[in-house]
C-alpha cells in the first residue's frame, strides 16, 4: 500500500449500511463480516485493487482513500455497476430483514493520511454527503433497490458530465445537500432494481418482471389474469420470422420456438 505524506489529491469513496442499528446482534456482526468482501468483490470485478486504497473501517461504515490516478470514471461506473450485482447476489438469498442496502458517496479533494484517520475538508465533505437527507429519502422510495449513489458535483461534472463513463446526465437528479455547516450542489442516481417483484408487495400487486438491461418492454411477459393459467401455450404467430445467421453462435442458455402460422 503506498504511503504519502501532506495533502494529495484524492478519490474519496464512503458506504453505510442502511438500518444497521435496528439489526440484532447477529445480523449486525453479518453486516461487519460480509460488507467488506462485497466492497472486495466489486473492486475486483471492476479491475480495481482495493489493496492499495487507504480504509478507514467503522461498523457499518467504510471510507477508503485513494490518489488520483486517471481511473476515477471507472470507480463511479464500473466500480458502483459492480458493487449492485454483488448485493443483488447476496439480498436475493436472505430474507428481507437480512438484505444490506448502501448509501454511497463519491467526492474528490485534498487528502492526507494523520495520525488518527485522514485530515481535509475533502474528508469531512464525503461524511457530509454520506449522511444527506436524499440518500435516505432515496432508498425509503425505492425499497426494490439496493444501493442509492451521490457523487459530489466536482465528480460528476468531471466523470458523468464530462463523457468519460456509460451513465448518462438523466440517469442523475440534483439534490442540494445541506447537512451542520455543510451546503452543497450534488447528484443521485439510484440503480433500478433487477427485479420489480422483489420490491415489497409486488406479487400481491400482479407487477412482473422488469426488463433487463438493453430488452425492450414491448418484448416483456405480460402479467397472467386473476386466476388464470401462468403460462400458456397457445400459438398465436400470424406469421413466421426467419433469422439467417452466419458463423458460430453461442446459445447457451437460449430458448428457441418453433411453430406454424396455421396453429
Amino acid at each position: 500500500m503506498a504511503e504519502w505524506s501532506g495533502f494529495r489529491p484524492c478519490a474519496c469513496i464512503a458506504v453505510d449500511a442502511e438500518a444497521y442499528g435496528g439489526k440484532n446482534d447477529r445480523r449486525q456482526s453479518q453486516t461487519q463480516h460480509d460488507l467488506p468482501r462485497i466492497l472486495d468483490g466489486a473492486a475486483r470485478g471492476a479491475g480495481l485493487d482495493r489493496t492499495q486504497w487507504h480504509i478507514q473501517h467503522k461498523g457499518d461504515e467504510q471510507l477508503a482513500v485513494r490518489p488520483l490516478d486517471g481511473t476515477e470514471p471507472r470507480l463511479v461506473d464500473d466500480y458502483i455497476r459492480h458493487l449492485v450485482a454483488e448485493l443483488r447476489e447476496y439480498n436475493v438469498q436472505r430474507v428481507p430483514e437480512a438484505r444490506m442496502r448502501l448509501r454511497a458517496v463519491v467526492h474528490q479533494g485534498l487528502v492526507e493520511l494523520a495520525d488518527n484517520g485522514f485530515a481535509g475538508t475533502a474528508v469531512v465533505a464525503t461524511a457530509r454527503l454520506l449522511t444527506a437527507r436524499p440518500l435516505y429519502d432515496a432508498l425509503a422510495a425505492h425499497p426494490g433497490a439496493d444501493l442509492a449513489l451521490l457523487l459530489s458535483d466536482d465528480v460528476f461534472r468531471s466523470t458523468v458530465a464530462g463523457g468519460h463513463t456509460t451513465l448518462s446526465t438523466e440517469d442523475f437528479t440534483s439534490v442540494t445537500v445541506q447537512v451542520k455547516e455543510y451546503e452543497a450542489a450534488a447528484w443521485l442516481w439510484v440503480p433500478a432494481p433487477a427485479m420489480a417483484s422483489r420490491e415489497p408487495g409486488a406479487a400481491q400487486q400482479g407487477k412482473h418482471a422488469a426488463p433487463a438491461p438493453g430488452e425492450p418492454a414491448a418484448d416483456r411477459p405480460q402479467p397472467a389474469a386473476a386466476g388464470g393459467p401462468l403460462i400458456s401455450n397457445e400459438y398465436r404467430g400470424d406469421h413466421t420470422n426467419v433469422t439467417n445467421i452466419a458463423g458460430p453462435v453461442d446459445a447457451r442458455g437460449a430458448v428457441f420456438g418453433f411453430g406454424s402460422a396455421g396453429g
